[in-house]
């Protein structure tokens, strides 16, 4: 008896983990702590950063590391616009076309470059804004903008397990949305670009303007998740998306692995609880009071020396590969 496309639908291990994933964001919201809580918000926004992060480095040969500067942009939109009367709604949808048309203006001449340059020149776009915006006194300056209006339409308001809600449901759309468009004739396109510029410009992919479109789509995600960050945490500032912000994005989609479905969800959880785990072995009685920086610092660059040692392809393929090896060892 043939089987049915559902029942081999079931079988996949990516439906599996879908399934899995979506009843622990349905469960524990209502039965975490109140600072496990927040880590839980905070690790699906970043869930959504690093998404675009990983279709730019993955699959365009971009590196960036000024993401967060887009994640600020647009929450300091979103934050912005609900001080000034806007409703927060109309705030939220307005902070991913705020970070786009930033990545829009900033892309047309930094995209030109290439390598390390690239790579240089959006670590620096990112001090300058930060800098810019510490000296705007209607964005607060350094002290930022306080008090901002929680998240919600009239009287109604989002509760704390609602903004978990939110975060994880865009990060699962973003998820979904880059697999289909990896999946599409453009994402084809941009596979080959990812694998030689030159091969994809003499098939006639517009290199420059794909890039350019990649760029502004992972910035409209990590806008999107700034404006949902502002709502949530009701204060923004230049302090809050410091350059180091980048460099996490760049580990996590480094861990999960590029180019990999779940690597930016893998990426983030893994890096996320081994920045928690080593913040509280460094709060411990006797140690130094910087000693959490210092630990996190040895995260982003320890865990990447790691991973391209011994793990070259991120930690979601490696699993796949272990999984597929199991497999092939029960059917033999």
């Amino acid at each position: 008896m043939k089987n049915f496309p559902s029942k081999q639908l079931l079988l996949r291990p990516g439906v599996w983990a879908g399934v899995v994933l979506v009843a622990a964001v349905a469960v524990l919201p209502n039965v975490l702590s109140p600072s496990l809580a927040t880590v839980f918000v905070l690790l699906g926004l970043s869930v959504t950063v690093t998404s675009g992060v990983a279709l730019l480095m993955g699959y365009a040969n971009t590196i960036s590391l000024g993401h967060a500067a887009f994640f600020g942009v647009g929450a300091y939109c979103a934050a912005l616009l609900a001080k000034h009367g806007v409703s927060p709604l109309l705030s939220l949808l307005a902070s991913p076309f705020a970070a786009a048309l930033c990545a829009a203006i900033v892309g047309l001449p930094l995209l030109r470059l290439r390598g390390h340059h690239l790579t240089f020149a959006t670590l620096a776009f990112q001090v300058v804004l930060l800098s810019w915006v510490s000296s705007q006194d209607w964005l607060g300056g350094e002290i930022g903008i306080q008090d901002v209006p929680g998240l919600g339409v009239g009287a109604w308001k989002v509760s704390g397990a609602g903004y978990a809600y939110l975060a994880w449901g865009i990060a699962i759309a973003v998820l979904l949305l880059i697999r289909n468009i990896i999946g599409s004739r453009p994402g084809r396109a941009l596979r080959t670009v990812g694998a030689s510029e030159q091969a994809a410009a003499a098939v006639g992919v517009s290199v420059a303007a794909l890039k350019l479109k990649v760029f502004i789509l992972s910035a409209a995600v990590g806008g999107v998740a700034g404006g949902i960050y502002a709502f949530y945490i009701g204060y923004v500032a230049p302090a809050s998306f410091p350059v180091l912000s980048s460099v996490e994005y760049v580990a996590m989609a480094v861990v999960g692995g590029l180019g990999a479905a779940w690597g930016p969800l893998v990426g983030a959880a893994t890096v996320t609880t081994l920045v928690q785990v080593l913040n509280n072995v460094a709060t411990q009685p006797g140690l130094p009071a910087s000693a959490p920086a210092i630990f996190s610092d040895a995260v982003y660059g320890g865990v990447i020396v790691l991973i391209l040692l011994f793990l070259p392809h991120g930690v979601f393929p490696e699993i796949q590969r272990l999984g597929k090896l199991g497999r092939a060892r029960q059917n033999g």
